[in-house]
């Protein structure tokens, strides 16, 4: 197999784009990354969001760039070895995505989520 048949497919900036809109809309697109910054309620929050972040990423074997403060997390997912957005992008954000938006309480079952006061507030959860 040659060189450029193991190349994974990367998408343009046009096509990332569109892809961001319809699939993450919470996503864009910067510096040739797929990006998405987290709101937090405290030091606590962003903690367990870079964690759980850690974990995905280290189990997909597909490592993230993040930056962080006291009360927001930002992931930067790019392909390095493909120089470029791939498809490993996409779907890792996609895991993030649904690990780091969880509200079991929506979804109904003996689950009832974190409840609504400011001292169990971890993450600003998106409409």
């Amino acid at each position: 197999m040659s060189a450029d048949a193991t190349k994974e497919r990367t998408y343009t900036e046009a096509e990332t784009k569109a892809r961001l809109a319809r699939d993450l809309p919470h996503w864009w697109f910067e510096d040739g990354s797929i990006c998405r910054k987290y709101r937090t309620n405290s030091w606590k929050g962003t903690l367990m969001v870079i964690n759980t972040v850690g974990h995905l990423a280290e189990a997909a074997w597909h490592h993230p760039d993040l930056r962080a403060s006291y009360s927001w997390v930002e992931v930067r997912l790019q392909n390095h070895a493909a120089k470029g957005i791939t498809d490993k992008d996409f779907e890792l954000a996609k895991k993030i995505e649904e690990v780091v938006q969880w509200q079991p309480a929506k979804e109904g079952g003996a689950l009832e989520g974190t409840p609504k006061d400011d001292a169990s507030a971890y993450i600003k959860y998106d409409a």
